[in-house]
């Protein structure tokens, strides 16, 4: 008799443990067989460039899926086109957690639309993880612990800017081209913030907007000033004209870009080799058409990728590598999570991220992530374009916000 209510006592226990490890599993946005995430890209409208890191992200959770996706469960992922409209983008993010019951939402695009949704995702306790934006307000857990960035600061890579031009070229004159929105002012603050004092060094800076007719005419006024260091901030398209009429100009300063512009096919081609050859940036990842990783990517099914990215009309190769490592990074997190996909382990598992190099991070460059360090990418590394591969100049640099982590 008594080993029959043993007996008893033990299934009922193992029911109750399977009820709740069930229960776990089974947070909204996940089944036994998928899990939704949702994400918010600018697919039309003035930035419709940056809508390809999302195509490459749909294409990243394709080619998972294919090998059986993460702990044997699809990725469903559901992106929607919010044309870089804070309120679209608060609109649609409502409907992807109301009505498509999304686990989480990842990777969505830009500074305005991520403020917008901040309070509405964390409020609901939903993570909002690895943002596309290096914007420094979306990653602080004290206020917002719901909310995780992924990329470098854009106000710390303007300080690397300024760092770089204080040791190799002090005392010379600086003007700047920075596309007037919130990503191009934040840049050229860190740029004026890096060099502190002689930030009078700047001789000029122009803002321009992003459909800007009249770049030619804002590259002649730079060249009268007689600068000798050029700093542009803004898309591939628009650094490509540049590039090209500084060199019908017959100028050629130190031209130091943004490393959102810095695609080889996107804009040193279109631009012209020879007249790009001597540019700067400062990069965390690598570029899918320098020669250097060919070889490397071929070894991990990156043709695969690009023959399904290509297939959902993504274009340009700065957004497709941008968009794999983002999603790479995620895929790990959600593996890491194991049958627990539960928000709160997400959260847990996205804050434990210990020197994760992913496959597309530059050699030096790791991810480390903790319960008060919610910027995982911290280390960037000057490079400069020889007129056929990105060449390093010196190591990877350590953030002053990796410094304040530490």
């Amino acid at each position: 008799m008594q080993t029959w209510i043993r007996t008893l006592v033990a299934i009922a226990l193992a029911l109750m443990s399977l009820s709740a490890s069930s229960k776990r599993v089974r947070e909204q946005g996940v089944t036994d067989t998928e899990i939704r995430i949702g994400n918010i890209m600018p697919y039309s409208g003035s930035l419709e460039v940056f809508g390809a890191i999302g195509k490459a992200e749909a294409a990243y959770f394709e080619m998972i899926n294919e090998r059986g996706g993460i702990n044997s469960r699809k990725v469903r992922f559901i992106s929607y086109d919010d044309k870089s409209n804070p309120s679209v983008a608060l609109d649609l993010t409502r409907d992807l957690v109301e009505n498509d019951q999304v686990l989480l939402m990842f990777g969505s695009f830009g500074t305005p639309g991520n403020f917008a949704v901040r309070t509405y995702l964390n409020e609901g306790q939903i993570p909002q993880l690895f943002v596309a934006t290096g914007d420094d307000h979306l990653t602080d857990p004290s206020l917002f612990p719901w909310t995780m960035g992924w990329q470098p600061s854009i106000r710390e890579e303007g300080r690397i800017y300024a760092g770089y031009i204080q040791a190799l070229y002090p005392g010379k004159r600086i003007v700047a081209l920075w596309e007037n929105d919130y990503f191009g002012r934040e840049l050229f603050k860190g740029l004026e913030d890096g060099l502190g004092d002689i930030a009078r060094m700047i001789r000029v800076d122009i803002a321009y907007d992003i459909a800007d007719e009249h770049l030619d005419t804002h590259v002649s006024i730079l060249k009268r000033s007689g600068a000798e260091i050029f700093l542009f901030a803004g898309t591939p398209a628009n650094a490509a004209e540049v590039i090209r009429k500084a060199a019908d100009l017959n100028w050629h300063p130190v031209f130091i870009m943004n490393y959102m512009a810095s695609s080889i096919a996107m804009a040193l081609e279109p631009a012209g080799l020879e007249n790009a050859a001597g540019v700067i940036t400062a990069t965390f990842l690598k570029d899918a058409n320098d020669p250097a990783w060919k070889d490397e990517q071929a070894a991990n099914n990156w043709q695969a990728f690009i023959d399904k990215y290509n297939r959902a009309g993504g274009k340009d190769d700065s957004a497709a590598i941008f968009g794999y490592a983002a999603a790479e990074t995620l895929a790990q997190v959600l593996t890491q999570c194991g049958n627990d996909l539960s928000r709160e382990n997400v959260m847990k598992q996205a804050a434990s991220l210990e020197n994760y190099q992913g496959s597309i991070l530059l050699p030096g460059i790791k991810i480390n992530t903790g319960p008060w360090n919610f910027r995982p990418i911290k280390q960037l590394r000057l490079v400069q374009f020889d007129g056929r591969t990105w060449q390093p100049i010196g190591d990877a640099l350590e953030t002053a916000f990796s410094n304040a982590q530490k």
